[in-house]
C-alpha cells in the first residue's frame, strides 16, 4: 500500500530517537518477504522482544473433515451463534472455523465482547463486517471498523478488537498462509492502483492515531504454525506492546468499505475475475456489489453453468436478493460450497427469469481457492443437507 507516516519518527531511518529525557526509542522493522518486501518502522519505547513467559493457548477446534462424497454445499450461519451466544464470545477466541486448507481458512464469529491481544503469525486475515462496529487497536494504532469494512490486518500484527454500539459484530474471517494485496494487473510498477482498478488510494483508512499504551506482564495470544499444525502460544510481554510512539511505511492494517467497490460490466456476462479485489498465495477474493448487469438485448444476465476444474468457490451471501440462488434455500448469511470436480451455476428458473433484468441488488464476498478445502467443525454444524439436489429436485432426504 501507499507510504503513510504517524506519531513521532526521526528525519533518518535507523538513526538515533530520543525521548524528553534523552533515552533511545529501539527502532523495529516490520517487513514481508525477508527484506525485499513492504515494510514499516515502528519505534517503541521498550524491547520488543522482551516476554517473561510462553505456554500453550489450546485453540478452537481446527479439525478438519474432506468434502467427500464430493458435492454442492450450503452453510447456514445464523445458526452457529443462536440465543444470547454473542455476549460470551469476542471477534478472536470465538471464530468457527467453515473450511481450510493450506493455503486459507474461513471462519465466521458473532460477538460482543472485547478480545484478548491477538497475533496471527501464519498469514494476513481479511475480516469481512458483515454488521456491528468495533475499533481494532494495534501497534500502528487505533483503526475503527464498521458494516460492510473489509479489514486487512498484516501477518504478525499484535491487535485486539473492541466491539462498540448495541449491536454485536458479525465477522467472515478470511485467514491465509500468505500476505493479502491488491491484484496485481492493478497496480503499477511502483504499486499504484492503475486506473482501470475497482478501487483506488481514497478508498483505503489506515490507523488514526497512536496508542502508546503502558502496562507490564501483558498476555498475547499467538496463533502459529508447528511443522503442518495450526497451534497457539500464550505469550506474556515484560511491557505493553501498544508503546510505539510513531511508525512509517508501507505495512500496516487498513479498511476498505464494500459499497467503494466499483464493479466492472459488459454487454454479456462477465467472468468472476471482474469481481476481484485481493489476491493471494492460491486463492483469490472477489466482491459482488450492487450493479447494472449485461446490456446486449439478447444477455442473460445470470451466469452461465460453469465447471471450475481448478477451484473451489466459496460464496458468502451478506446483503441483497442474490437472483442466482432463488428457489435453494440461500438467504443473508449463508454460505454456498461449489466444490471443484463438476458443474454449477443459477438455480433452476433463475437463467430464465434474469432475462431482461438491468440490475441486481445483490451483495455477496467469494473466496475461490486453488487446492481443495476440507468442512471444519462450524461447517458440519450447519449444513443444509438438501442443498446437492436442488438443481435436479430429487436425491437423499429433499423435500
Amino acid at each position: 500500500m501507499f507510504y503513510r507516516s504517524m506519531g513521532a519518527v526521526p528525519p533518518k531511518r535507523h538513526t538515533q530517537h530520543r525521548d524528553e529525557r534523552g533515552g533511545l526509542y529501539y527502532e523495529e522493522l516490520m517487513g514481508e518477504e525477508g527484506f525485499s518486501g513492504d515494510s514499516s518502522l515502528l519505534y517503541h519505547r521498550a524491547l520488543p522482544p522482551a516476554i517473561v513467559d510462553a505456554t500453550v493457548w489450546e485453540l478452537p477446534d481446527q479439525s478438519t473433515t474432506p468434502n467427500h462424497p464430493l458435492r454442492h454445499r450450503h452453510l447456514r450461519l445464523p445458526e452457529l451463534f443462536p440465543g444470547d451466544t454473542p455476549a460470551a464470545t469476542d471477534p478472536v477466541t470465538g471464530r468457527r472455523l467453515l473450511l481450510a486448507n493450506a493455503d486459507v481458512r474461513i471462519s465466521y464469529v458473532v460477538a460482543e465482547a472485547a478480545s484478548p491481544l491477538y497475533r496471527n503469525a501464519i498469514g494476513d486475515e481479511l475480516v469481512y463486517v458483515e454488521s456491528g462496529a468495533a475499533v481494532v487497536e494495534s501497534v500502528f494504532g487505533a483503526l475503527p471498523v464498521r458494516k460492510g469494512d473489509q479489514l486487512l490486518m498484516p501477518r504478525s500484527t499484535t491487535h485486539r478488537w473492541l466491539p462498540t454500539g448495541e449491536e454485536p459484530v458479525r465477522a467472515y474471517v478470511i485467514e491465509a498462509s500468505s500476505h493479502i494485496t491488491p491484484p496485481k494487473r492493478y497496480l503499477s510498477k511502483f504499486g499504484q492502483l492503475l486506473e482501470n482498478s475497482p478501487y483506488c488510494e481514497r478508498d483505503i483508512h489506515g490507523p488514526t492515531e497512536v496508542l502508546v499504551a503502558e502496562g507490564s506482564d501483558v498476555e498475547v495470544l499467538v496463533k502459529h504454525r508447528a511443522g503442518a499444525e495450526v497451534v497457539g502460544t500464550r505469550m506474556v510481554y515484560a511491557t505493553h506492546p501498544f508503546d510505539v510512539v510513531g511508525w512509517d511505511g508501507c505495512l500496516y492494517p487498513f479498511t476498505f468499505d464494500i459499497a467503494d467497490f466499483e464493479p466492472i460490466t459488459g454487454r454479456v456476462h462477465q467472468p468472476p475475475p471482474v469481481h476481484q479485489a485481493f489476491e493471494a498465495t492460491n486463492f483469490v477474493i472477489c466482491n459482488f456489489v450492487p450493479r447494472k448487469v449485461d446490456y446486449h438485448p439478447q444477455s442473460i444476465p445470470v451466469p452461465y453453468y460453469h465447471s471450475n476444474v481448478d477451484s473451489d468457490e466459496i460464496m458468502f451471501y451478506c446483503g441483497g436478493d442474490y437472483a442466482a440462488r432463488k428457489g435453494s434455500g440461500i438467504a443473508q448469511g449463508s454460505v454456498s460450497v461449489h466444490p471443484g470436480g463438476y458443474a454449477h451455476g443459477p438455480q433452476p428458473g433463475a437463467y430464465e427469469r434474469s432475462v431482461g433484468a438491468e440490475f441486481f441488488d445483490e451483495l455477496a464476498v467469494m473466496v475461490d481457492t486453488f487446492r481443495p478445502l476440507q468442512l471444519g467443525e462450524g461447517a458440519l454444524a450447519c449444513e443444509d443437507p438438501a442443498y446437492a439436489w436442488t438443481w435436479s429436485g430429487r436425491g437423499p432426504g429433499f423435500g
